[in-house]
């Protein structure tokens, strides 16, 4: 049968067998599958390490920004 998407899997199950509470269960199942749970990571790209600094002499030396993509503005402003 091989790992495929859960919608998937649900579609091939579905089609040959029934148990009362099949689709939770299954569910269940595959959210504690190992190899599915690594084979879909969620956590997007991994960033470098952090590096050293070297603290400014005199204000304004140096500026820094932090750059956070995809936020989408809450439509308050804070």
């Amino acid at each position: 049968m091989g790992h495929m998407s859960e919608d998937r899997t649900k579609e091939r199950v579905a089609s040959t067998a029934w148990w009362p509470k099949w689709e939770q269960e299954l569910s269940e199942y595959i959210n504690t599958c190992e190899r599915c749970q690594n084979a879909n990571r969620k956590h997007g790209k991994k960033y470098g390490l952090l590096q050293h600094i070297e603290e400014p002499k005199h204000p304004w030396e140096t500026i820094n920004m932090n750059w956070v993509p995809g936020l989408v503005p809450g439509g308050k402003e804070n």
